[in-house]
């Protein structure tokens, strides 16, 4: 009986075929496991913003929130949206620039527009990027060239990022701010690491035959591009200089939360504060800004002397007139979506579903229309996304 039995069990090895208890996957198809870990990384950052925001109400409760959401009126309402629209379309502006550096076309309007539409889906949406993602694919396909569109994005948020580091280093420098003095013990070895690596690379480069310098460092094309679209003569300072508005009103509307919150401190105590709001909102462990700069701004209020309570307050309101200030971008979306739900004009269209190429140039290659939908990241419902059509 054993040795039958044996014999059995190895035949029913050698056929190769799968047990009845575990039915074959089709190819490709992951497992239980790789599912739960895509998952766990996709909501990684939204659950860790919403245990931040739990444990800060939890532990302090929501008497300073509830107050300073109450003294929201329809002036302040009306500051929010006019700073919103300042620091808009001055990014729209510098986004503009950075991708004319790389050689692609964006009319203001449409970049305006365009900006408006990724502030609010960044607002309303878990990880507080998807509304930059969008605005880069759907002016790379707009432009034919979906590379250098995603890097114009990423080279515009890198402008704001630089001032941000520049002017905050120099605020929290000088400032009284609860990280002042850890920021004078380390700046100096910083900066003195910075030159050391840059002359060093520099170094490198200059003792290396001439016709084996140009791209022969890793990343050089990367710097190349990078030169060209923030540090070129004609954009360089118009990046420049609308990165620093664009900083001011972040800092002027966080003066504003505070004075709607019901803070008292001065201007120059506020302002390193506010930086350090502004550096933890740049973390990706949020839920449509809110997280990382609440638990920052309670600890830095409460470093300051002004309550761990007060700054939970003053972040919040903080982040709801943001919300208010992205709002023309949901107009945006709701004006696109009817006019893909309208149709377009006669001519537009020939008999086959296509456009028009006198209209639109022999390059563009559409199909018929399909879906309507406003957060779609291809091209408009039979008709390609130009910035024109903005």
């Amino acid at each position: 009986m054993n040795g039958r039995t044996g014999e059995a069990v190895a035949e029913t090895r050698d056929t190769g075929l799968p047990e009845p208890s575990e039915p074959a996957r089709p190819p490709g198809t992951p497992d239980g496991n790789v599912t739960a870990r895509r998952t766990l990384r996709t909501h990684f950052g939204t659950v860790v913003g919403v245990a931040i925001l739990g444990a800060l109400l939890w532990r302090l409760g929501t008497g300073p929130l509830v107050d300073g959401l109450r003294r929201i009126d329809t002036a302040t309402v009306l500051a929010a949206l006019g700073i919103g629209a300042v620091t808009t379309v001055f990014s729209a502006w510098r986004w503009q620039l950075t991708a004319r550096g790389l050689g692609i076309r964006l009319p203001l309007g449409a970049a305006v527009a365009d900006y408006y539409r990724a502030l609010f889906l960044n607002a309303a949406l878990p990880g507080g990027v998807l509304g930059d993602v969008h605005r880069a694919v759907r002016h790379g396909q707009s432009a034919g060239d979906i590379r250098r569109a995603v890097k114009a994005v990423v080279l515009e948020r890198v402008a704001g990022q630089l001032a941000l580091a520049v002017c905050g280093a120099a605020l929290l420098l000088t400032l009284p701010s609860p990280v002042r003095d850890d920021l004078r013990t380390v700046a100096v070895p910083v900066a003195l690491a910075g030159a050391g690596a840059l002359a060093v690379v520099l170094a490198v480069r200059m003792n290396q035959a001439p016709g084996r310098r140009t791209g022969s460092l890793p990343g050089s094309g990367l710097l190349r591009e990078a030169r060209q679209g923030l540090l070129s003569r004609e954009s360089g300072p118009g990046i420049a200089l609308s990165s620093v508005v664009v900083l001011a009103g972040h800092l002027g509307m966080f003066v504003v939360a505070a004075r709607i919150a019901g803070s008292g401190a001065s201007v120059p105590m506020l302002l390193p504060l506010a930086v350090l709001a502004l550096l933890a909102m740049g973390l990706p462990l949020n839920v449509g800004g809110f997280g990382p700069r609440e638990g920052v701004t309670a600890w830095a209020f409460a470093a300051a002397g002004l309550g761990a309570g007060s700054g939970v307050a003053v972040a919040v309101v903080y982040g709801v007139l943001s919300f208010v200030a992205a709002l023309p971008g949901a107009a945006v979306l709701v004006a696109r979506w009817a006019g893909a739900l309208r149709g377009y004009p006669r001519g537009a269209v020939g008999a086959s579903g296509e456009v028009s190429s006198r209209k639109y140039g022999s390059k563009f290659s559409t199909r018929p229309a399909s879906r309507p939908f406003p957060f779609s990241t291809e091209a408009r419902d039979g008709r390609p996304m130009t910035p024109d059509s903005v």
